[in-house]
């Protein structure tokens, strides 16, 4: 039996679920995206609010970002859905929860989150704890980086189509990737049949970064780097959008975060907004 201690998901992964419930419970409605299934995933016992990390003030604009990326993925998935796309891949799922929180949604679809061994194990061991289960269209699709496996071919084996269109949606995950590393999935991803739909984010060089966001950026970094998972990959838009196009995505586009913000934050009164500095590339194939 293996011991569940190693079966954890990562600090970024319980960091971004918790921001999503606290923008919940701190925030005042409407949300921009409601979840706190990965709060019960986590189940981090009554004093997660008091973690550092989850300082009302200074986390706003960063759980702000969060929950704005997370309902950019889910509008794109809804829209392409309604055209009669069945597939939805979401690289470097973490404790994602589209699943659990639109399951109408994705009765239309097979979902196919992938991630590492451990944080798999534990999200299908909660899910069951819990009463979720797995159902047939979801699929927990563990590969091991560190082990050098080949996300591709683990995805085929959990029963992916690829004649059939598609969404990949990756967010939160290209700066920990090599640029050689982001290069060879663009690739892979330039090859999906025709109509697939690509959305990933990517992290700004500070310099392009508001100076108010620039602080919070250097926080992000060290915390990063002291959990062993630094930050490794900044591009500006003309950056990513020429490997995106090197990588045969022809019809790449940036959408610039600020966008995000006007799309979901325009008019609240609280003054909640994300944080500069992610943007996304989005492809067609």
């Amino acid at each position: 039996m293996r011991n569940e201690v190693t079966e954890a998901p990562d600090n970024t992964a319980v960091r971004c679920a918790l921001w999503r419930a606290m923008h919940v419970r701190v925030d005042a409605p409407p949300h921009v995206l409601e979840d706190e299934v990965g709060l019960r995933l986590v189940d981090p016992g009554p004093d997660w609010p008091k973690r550092p990390d989850m300082d009302p003030e200074a986390t706003r604009a960063f759980r702000a970002a969060m929950v704005a990326r997370a309902r950019f993925a889910e509008d794109l998935v809804a829209e392409q859905a309604g055209q009669g796309v069945t597939q939805y891949v979401i690289l470097g799922a973490g404790l994602d929860t589209f699943a659990q929180r639109r399951p109408e949604l994705a009765a239309r679809l097979r979902v196919f989150e992938i991630d590492q061994p451990a944080t798999q194990s534990f999200k299908r061991r909660r899910l069951t704890r819990l009463g979720y289960g797995v159902p047939e269209g979801l699929r927990l699709v563990p590969v091991d980086f560190e082990a050098g496996e080949s996300w591709w071919e683990r995805l085929a084996a959990a029963g992916f189509e690829p004649d059939r269109p598609a969404v990949i949606v990756s967010t939160g995950v290209s700066m920990y990737l090599t640029e050689d590393a982001i290069a060879a999935t663009l690739r892979r991803i330039a090859a999906l049949a025709p109509g697939s739909t690509l959305a990933m984010s990517f992290l700004l060089p500070a310099e392009l970064l508001e100076a108010a966001d620039r602080p919070g950026l250097r926080t992000s970094q060290e915390g990063a780097r002291a959990s062993g998972t630094p930050f490794v990959s900044f591009f500006s838009p003309q950056d990513m959008l020429a490997l995106a196009r090197e990588a045969g995505l022809e019809n790449a586009r940036h959408v610039p975060g600020s966008v995000l913000a006007e799309r979901y934050f325009a008019d609240r009164t609280d003054g909640l907004r994300p944080s500069s500095g992610e943007d996304f590339l989005m492809a067609t194939v």
